[in-house]
C-alpha cells in the first residue's frame, strides 16, 4: 500500500508536524495542514491496525490526532467525509471474512492528567443537566493493551467473533477464539431474557506467558516479538486455530454492548448501571475486572467511584501499580456508571462522550541514533552507548542508552542514523526495542566495534564464554576512574560525599591515582575548593573514616573483582581471618564455599595471586582500613544450626520493619540461601505489602511456604 519512499516521507512529516507550536497551528496553510495531519495518521493506522507494526509511539499518534481534531473545530469547513476524526482507523485483512458488528465499537477519548478528567467530569455534568456539585458516579478499570474484539452469543451458544475493524466491520476470528478457554463456548443468557447478546473485550497475552514465547523464539532462531500486544494481535490473526492457542491468548471481557430478547427488544434498557452488566457477564462465567483484588494483587482491578476525585486517586494509584500487574496496561478507562446518564450524553462519530481513557505516562517514543560512544567500565568491559536526539518519555528526557555488546547491535541490525523506538522498561531504564529500517535513506553507517580501547589503546580481547569485549590493561584511566566511583558507591564502602563528580573532579586535579588515595585525602585543600569549605570537608573527613571501619564483605565488593558481587563477598568474608588469607588460598579451596563456581573461584583468585594488588590491599591497611573480619562478617555467613539451614528463602513486596537488604542477612544469618527468583526449588516466599507476580506464581506453584513478615520475625528469632 505504501512504497518505503512514501512512508520515509510521512514519518519525516509525521516528526515536522508533532513540533507544530500551538500558536502556528491555526496559522498560514492550515488546510494544507488539515490534509498533511489526515495523510499521516491514516499511514499510522495502516501501520497499527494493518500491519502491527507502529513506528511512532500512541502518544505521538494521539497529539497528531489532537491537531487535527483541533484544526476541524476552528475551521468546520475543512472537515472532509474520510477524515480520521469521522471515522474509528481500519484493520481488516483482505485474507479473513469480514462481519458486521451489532452496533458501532467506537474509539474512547484521551487524557492524560488529572486536569483532563476534571474537564471530562465538568462535560458529563453540563450534558446530563446537573449542578456543578452533585457528583458522578464511574466506573474504572484497566485499559489493557491486547487485541479488542466482539464476541457474539445466540441463544445461549457462541456464534462468531471479529476484531474491532473499523468499528463498523472486523475479521472474522471466530476459530481462533474458540481455542480461548477463557471465552465459554456457551452462557445461560436466556435465563436473564436475552436471546441475542453482543460482547466487548480484549484478548491478551501474560507477561509470564510471552516471556516464555520469546524464549522458545529464542531457541528456535525465530524474530522475538517486540511486546505482549504484538504477540496478541498476531495470534487473533494466525490462520491455523492450533498456532492461535500456543499464543496463551486470554480474554477480558468489559461490556455488554448490545442485547435483546427474542422479541428483539432492548435488554439493556433493565439495568440502571454499567456496574450491573459486568456483574452479570462474571456470573455468566466471563473473565471480567475484578472489584476485589486476587492475591497477590494490591489494588482491585475496577473500582466504582462516588466522584472525580475518587476516580483521579485510582488511576493515580494504577499508574505507580501497573509492573506489578501480570498483564499489561497503559492507562485506566472512566465509564459513567448510570446508564441513564450515557443515554444523556450521547457519542461522538468518534467516540463515546460518556468514557474517556485515562493514558499512563508515554513509554515509548521514536527518535534518531546520533552517534555511538563506546565507554570502558571497572572491569575493562567496553559498553557501546547509543547518542540519541533528546526524546521526552515516562517524564523524563532520554539521550543516552545502552546497547550493551556486539551481538545486541548486529541482532537488531542498528545503524547511526537510523530512527529507532525507544522503551523505558518499567518507567527506569531506557531500551531500543528496534530500528525503523524502513524509513532509510541510504545514509545510515553500520557500527563498526572497535579493536582498541577507546581510553587506553591497549588491544581488545573477547573470552570464549563472554559476550564482551574487554580491555585487559588494569592501569587503564578509565578503569582505574570507575573502579574508584565504584568503590565509594552505596552497596561498597558507601562514602557519602565522594559521588562521581567530586571522585572526577579530585583526579583532574591530580589527587587520586588507585582507591588507596581515598584515604590519604588533603582536606584542607578540600576546605579550600569552591563549592566546599570547611564544613563539608570535615564531613568528608567523618565520612572516610567511619568508612575504614566496614565489614570487610563490603571491602571485597568494593574491589572491583569480576563476578564477585555481594553475596559472594559476605560467603568469602565468613570463611577468612584477615583479606590477605586469600592470597594463599588455592583454587580448590574457593569452590569448597557453597554457591562460589569455577568462574568466580577463578577471578578472586587472579585477583590475589596479583602482587600490584596485594600492595594496594597493604597500602589501605597502613592506612586504616580494616582488613580483619568483623562480627557482622561472621554473622553473614551460613549458620548451620539455625533455624532456616537448609532453606532457600525469597523476599517480595514493601517490608514494613526491615528494609530488603536488612531481612536478606537476617535470613542468611539464620542458615537460609537467598534465592534470585520463584521455582520449584524455592522454599519460602517471605510476603510483605505491595507483593505482586512472585506471589502469583508461589502459589500456583503450590509447593512454597508463603509466610508473612511477622512470621518470619518468628521463626528466625526461634
Amino acid at each position: 500500500m505504501y512504497s518505503t519512499d512514501d512512508q520515509r516521507k510521512l514519518y519525516d512529516l509525521s516528526k515536522k508536524l508533532l513540533y507544530t507550536p500551538q500558536a502556528d497551528l491555526f496559522g498560514e496553510g492550515v488546510a494544507e495542514r488539515a490534509e498533511d495531519l489526515r495523510r499521516v495518521i491514516r499511514y499510522h493506522d495502516w501501520r497499527y491496525y494493518v500491519q502491527n507494526d507502529p513506528v511512532v509511539s500512541d502518544f505521538e499518534y494521539d497529539q497528531l490526532y489532537k491537531q487535527l481534531q483541533a484544526i476541524e473545530e476552528q475551521f468546520p469547513a475543512l472537515v472532509t467525509p474520510d477524515s480520521p476524526t469521522q471515522r474509528v482507523g481500519k484493520d481488516l485483512v483482505e485474507s479473513f471474512g469480514q462481519v458486521a458488528h451489532l452496533i458501532p465499537m467506537l474509539s474512547l477519548d484521551n487524557s492524560y492528567n488529572a486536569g483532563d478528567l476534571d474537564d471530562f467530569d465538568e462535560q458529563v455534568k453540563k450534558l446530563c443537566k446537573l449542578d456543578k456539585d452533585t457528583d458522578v458516579e464511574y466506573c474504572v478499570e484497566p485499559k489493557y493493551d491486547g487485541g479488542t474484539i466482539a464476541l457474539v452469543y445466540d441463544n445461549d451458544r457462541f456464534l462468531r467473533a471479529a476484531t474491532r475493524g473499523d468499528g463498523y466491520m472486523g475479521d472474522d476470528i471466530t476459530l481462533n477464539i474458540k481455542t480461548l478457554k477463557s471465552v465459554p463456548l456457551q452462557a445461560s443468557f436466556s435465563k436473564h431474557g436475552i436471546a441475542r447478546a453482543e460482547l466487548r473485550g480484549e484478548a491478551l497475552i501474560r507477561k509470564d506467558i510471552f516471556e516464555k514465547i520469546n524464549k522458545k523464539r529464542q531457541d528456535a532462531g525465530e524474530a522475538l516479538f517486540a511486546n505482549p500486544r504484538n504477540a496478541a494481535t498476531g495470534g487473533l490473526r494466525m490462520k491455523d486455530p492450533r498456532e492461535a492457542a500456543e499464543r496463551g491468548l486470554e480474554a477480558f471481557l468489559y461490556q455488554l454492548g448490545y442485547a435483546v430478547d427474542k422479541e428483539g427488544d432492548d435488554i439493556l434498557k433493565r439495568f440502571t448501571t454499567h456496574d450491573q452488566s459486568i456483574h452479570l457477564l462474571r456470573e455468566l462465567g466471563f473473565k471480567v475486572p475484578l472489584h476485589q483484588p486476587e492475591p497477590g494483587n494490591h489494588l482491585e482491578e475496577t473500582k466504582t467511584c462516588r466522584n472525580i476525585a475518587e476516580v483521579i486517586a485510582f488511576c493515580n494509584a494504577w499508574q505507580e501499580y501497573r509492573d506489578e500487574y501480570p498483564y499489561e496496561i497503559d492507562g485506566m478507562v472512566i465509564k459513567v456508571n448510570s446508564l441513564e446518564y450515557q443515554e444523556r450524553c450521547g457519542y461522538t462519530s468518534h467516540h463515546p462522550r460518556w468514557a474517556i481513557a485515562f493514558k499512563f505516562k508515554a513509554r515509548q517514543a521514536t527518535t534518531r541514533l546520533r552517534d555511538v560512544e563506546f565507554q570502558v567500565g571497572k572491569t575493562g568491559a567496553i559498553t557501546p552507548v547509543a547518542k540519541l536526539e533528546p526524546v521526552p518519555l515516562a517524564g523524563v528526557t532520554v539521550q543516552n542508552v545502552s546497547l550493551h555488546n556486539e551481538e545486541f547491535i548486529r541482532s537488531k541490525d542498528i545503524r547511526i542514523g537510523d530512527q529507532v523506538l525507544v522503551e523505558r522498561a518499567g518507567d527506569v531504564i531506557p531500551y531500543i526495542v528496534k530500528s525503523l529500517a524502513e524509513l532509510r535513506t541510504g545514509s545510515e553507517r553500520v557500527i563498526h566495534y572497535p579493536k582498541h580501547c577507546p581510553v587506553c589503546h591497549s588491544e581488545l580481547v573477547k573470552p570464549e564464554d563472554e559476550a564482551i569485549w574487554r580491555c585487559e590493561n588494569s592501569d587503564c584511566e578509565a578503569q582505574v576512574l570507575a573502579r574508584m566511583i565504584f568503590h565509594t558507591s552505596k552497596h561498597a564502602m558507601d562514602i557519602e560525599g565522594l559521588g562521581e563528580s567530586t571522585i572526577e573532579k579530585f583526579y583532574k586535579l591530580g589527587w587520586l591515582h588507585s582507591i588507596a588515595d581515598l584515604y590519604r585525602l588533603d582536606y584542607e585543600k578540600i576546605a579550600q575548593l569552591e563549592g566546599f569549605g570547611e564544613k563539608s570537608a570535615a564531613n568528608l573527613r567523618n565520612a572516610v573514616e567511619k568508612a575504614k571501619r566496614n565489614p570487610i564483605h563490603r571491602l571485597l565488593h568494593s574491589l572491583s573483582i569480576h563476578h564477585l558481587g555481594r553475596k559472594g563477598s559476605t560467603l568469602l568474608a565468613a570463611e577468612i581471618g584477615h583479606v590477605l588469607d586469600l592470597k594463599d588460598w588455592d583454587l580448590e579451596k574457593y569452590q569448597t564455599i557453597k554457591d562460589v563456581g569455577p568462574v568466580l573461584a577463578q577471578n578472586v583468585f587472579n585477583f590475589f595471586q596479583n602482587p600490584h594488588n596485594i600492595e594496594l590491599l597493604e597500602t589501605m591497611e597502613r592506612l586504616g582500613v580494616n582488613l580483619h573480619q568483623t562480627d557482622e562478617d561472621k554473622k553473614a555467613g551460613v549458620n548451620t544450626e539455625g533455624p532456616l539451614y537448609g532453606k532457600s528463602i525469597l523476599f517480595t513486596g514493601t517490608l514494613s520493619q526491615m528494609t530488603r537488604e536488612e531481612a536478606e542477612k537476617r535470613a542468611a544469618a539464620a542458615g537460609a540461601s537467598i534465592a534470585s527468583g520463584v521455582s520449584k526449588h524455592l522454599s519460602i516466599l517471605v510476603v510483605g505489602e505491595k507483593a505482586g507476580s512472585k506471589l502469583k506464581k508461589a502459589q500456583e506453584l503450590g509447593t512454597v511456604e508463603i509466610w508473612s513478615e511477622q512470621e518470619f520475625l518468628q521463626k528466625i528469632e526461634q
